[in-house]
C-alpha cells in the first residue's frame, strides 16, 4: 500500500494545530539508519487508509517529498471523539532486517462447524492477534484460523495453527495459548411448579376480594 507525506519544517502544539486546521496531521517517521523526521499527511488520505486492516499490517510504500521509504506503522493518536487522526507514528524498514510486530487471527467457517450447526455450541474467540517476527517480505497481513472441523466442547490452541513460513510466534510461554473454545451452554432448569398449598392459598386471597361488579 502507498501513501503521500512532505516533510514537516515546523514543529511545536501550535503548528500541529494549525496543520490541523489546514487538513494536514502531524507525523513522524524512525528507525533504520535515518535520523528520526517529522514529515506531515493529508487528513482524508491517512483517515481512510486507517480504517483499512492491511494498512495496519502491511510493509508501507511512503512517497516522502517524491522518494519511497519503506515503512510500517506503529501509533496512532485520534481525538477522544471526533473522527479526527491527531497524530500517526512510523518506522523505516530494512528488507534484511527482521521486524516485529503484531498481527490479527481471522476466524473462518465458525458457524459451519459442527459444535454451532449440530450440537449448538457457541464460539469464542479468546486470543485476537499476537506478536510475531519476521523479515518485511513474510509479513502476513493476517493469520487465519479454520474452524470448519470444531467440535462442542473443544479448544483451538495456537499449536492447531500452521504457522506461515518464515514467520516465529513471539511472547509464548510452555503451554500453547487457546485462540478459541466452543461452549455448550447449560439450559437452566424450569422453575419447579406451584405447590397445592400456593394455589389453595392464592384461590382464598382472590376469593376473599369483592368483585368489581358488586361494588358498582
Amino acid at each position: 500500500m502507498k501513501f503521500e507525506a512532505t516533510t514537516r519544517s515546523v514543529q511545536g502544539s501550535s503548528a500541529s494545530r494549525r496543520l490541523r486546521r489546514a487538513g494536514r496531521v502531524p507525523a513522524i517517521v524512525y528507525g533504520g539508519k535515518g535520523e528520526a523526521q517529522s514529515i506531515e499527511l493529508d487528513h482524508n488520505e491517512i483517515f481512510h487508509a486507517l480504517r483499512k486492516e492491511p494498512f495496519h499490517t502491511s510493509v508501507l510504500d511512503m512517497m516522502l517529498d517524491g522518494k519511497k521509504q519503506t515503512v510500517l506503522l506503529r501509533a496512532v493518536q485520534w481525538h477522544s471523539y471526533k473522527q479526527l487522526v491527531l497524530h500517526v507514528d512510523f518506522q523505516r524498514v530494512n528488507a534484511n532486517e527482521a521486524l516485529t510486530t503484531r498481527i490479527p487471527f481471522h476466524f473462518i467457517n465458525g458457524d459451519e462447524s459442527p459444535a454451532v450447526k449440530q450440537q449448538g455450541a457457541t464460539i469464542s474467540h479468546v486470543l485476537n492477534d499476537i506478536e510475531i517476527t519476521c523479515l518485511p517480505k513474510d509479513l502476513p497481513q493476517f493469520i487465519e484460523v479454520d474452524l470448519g472441523n470444531l467440535q462442542a466442547n473443544e479448544v483451538v490452541h495456537l499449536s492447531d495453527v500452521k504457522v506461515p513460513a518464515g514467520v516465529e510466534f513471539l511472547g509464548i510461554g510452555e503451554e500453547s495459548p487457546v485462540l478459541a473454545t466452543a461452549t455448550v451452554i447449560a439450559e437452566s432448569p424450569d422453575e419447579d411448579p406451584p405447590s397445592a398449598a400456593d394455589v389453595s392459598a392464592a384461590e382464598a386471597e382472590k376469593s376473599d376480594k369483592p368483585a368489581e361488579d358488586d361494588a358498582k
